[in-house]
């Protein structure tokens, strides 16, 4: 789908119900396209597999397992055998989810190859949660074995990353496979009846936007005597920037993904700061707690944007667009808008991860496959580039970034010592 008609698909989801309408359609499996079928039995079912089994691929597998129409999860991997255990047990507690479950041992898999070999299941649809280094070999893997596809978001943490998921997105769409990401704004309906109206004029000629991700601590796994360098960073694979692309990558892309679909396109370059103030235990890995970027976009546009994570401050996670004639407020739970054209919305408040999935598999069985692999690629290159400058403290361009090939990670996978790379220091080469 172009990114117009995937929008108009989605608005008509939101206003209409999509589950409900595409679901009654029942197609048959002859219907749906021969590459979305590839060597799959889909029959009336569809065959779900899970990669990466921590707290959001178990909601992931739980959301997908909520969908309308006949599924079943058969597969599972990961790179550790205690937290696949760990999701299938939380999974099968749920006795109405429990009855879609049949992942026998000999179709749990672990360790660094373990996509791989959940990929050569008879499976129809994969879920990717792996930590976002993984998540572009992950997701190239699925589309060239004719899977569709959802995986979360960012999608990578380097550029070389974020040309192989856009690469992989376009072999999809040839392919005519769904692909589906966790920027689950997109399916929210607030946020969709906003956009329509930002889009529509209603704010006039747009100014400036601003957004944060401005909130306390997150979860840390104390170190094990048994684990090596490379266990304990994959555990902890929040504070890696090799694994997680630091928090503004990680985390705070879901704001700046919404100024990019308000303003219609990604910036052209970023500047900005940053540091690691209040956060400083080795056992924080590498990454900052704090960045402020300012964003350029077309027609001299500006995002102001910061991200913070720390204890005991003001929280603060929204985005704002301000126009000529009014200006846009929205965050997951309000969205209104202040001007000429004043606007509230009062419609139902849906609960957008669930709805992802029920958009992404009520497109395959309407042989109608949505496509977000470019959208949350260019989403995941914008927290990037603003990486770039707050650790590099240089003005950094749209073109020169997606070029560059500067990647982060071990150049081999095994589980034995690994250096933590220093804490980047703004005014120094490394970006």
């Amino acid at each position: 789908m172009t990114d117009s008609s995937r929008r108009s698909f989605l608005r008509a989801a939101a206003l209409a119900g999509i589950g409900a309408r595409l679901a009654s359609a029942s197609p048959s499996t002859a219907s749906l396209p021969a590459a979305a079928r590839g060597t799959s039995r889909l029959g009336d079912e569809l065959r779900i597999g899970l990669i990466g089994c921590g707290g959001r691929g178990t909601g992931a597998a739980s959301q997908a397992l909520s969908t309308k129409g006949p599924v079943r999860l058969v597969a599972m991997a990961d790179m550790f055998a205690d937290r696949l255990e760990g999701a299938l047990g939380s999974l099968q507690e749920n006795k109405e989810l429990g009855a879609r479950i049949e992942v026998p041992k000999e179709r749990r898999f672990t360790g660094f190859d373990a996509y791989k070999q959940l990929l050569a299941t008879d499976i129809d649809v994969v879920l990717i949660a792996t930590p976002p280094h993984f998540r572009p070999q992950h997701f190239e893997a699925a589309i060239v074995a004719d899977k569709h596809v959802f995986f979360e978001k960012p999608v990578a943490v380097d550029a070389p990353g974020v040309r192989r998921v856009i690469a992989a997105a376009e072999q999809a769409k040839t392919k005519k496979l769904a692909v589906v990401c966790g920027l689950q704004r997109h399916h929210q309906n607030g946020y969709l009846q906003a956009m329509e109206r930002i889009h529509g004029g209603d704010l006039g000629r747009i100014v400036y936007a601003r957004c944060a991700w401005d909130m306390g601590s997150l979860w840390h796994a104390a170190r094990k005597p048994e684990w090596s360098d490379m266990e304990w960073q994959l555990r902890n694979w929040l504070y890696f920037t090799w694994l997680s692309g630091d928090h503004i990558v990680e985390q705070h892309v879901h704001n700046l993904d919404v100024v990019n679909w308000a303003l219609q396109g990604h910036p052209l370059a970023a500047r900005g700061m940053g540091g690691r103030q209040v956060r400083t235990d080795p056992k924080y890995g590498h990454i900052f707690d704090h960045h402020n970027v300012q964003f350029e976009y077309a027609d001299d546009v500006r995002c102001f944007s910061e991200c913070r994570q720390i204890d005991g401050c003001e929280n603060d996670v929204s985005e704002h667009v301000y126009g000529s004639k009014g200006s846009c407020h929205m965050d997951s739970e309000s969205w209104h808008i202040d001007g000429d054209k004043p606007w509230r919305y009062a419609g139902e408040k849906n609960d957008p991860y669930q709805t992802e999935h029920d958009d992404l598999f009520a497109s395959i069985r309407a042989s109608q496959p949505l496509n977000e692999g470019r959208m949350v690629a260019e989403s995941t290159m914008t927290a990037i580039l603003g990486r770039m400058a707050t650790y590099s403290g240089k003005r950094v361009q749209w073109d020169d970034a997606i070029k560059s090939n500067e990647t982060w990670g071990p150049k081999t996978y095994d589980f034995g010592p690994l250096a933590v790379d220093p804490v980047p220091m703004p005014g120094r080469k490394r970006t």
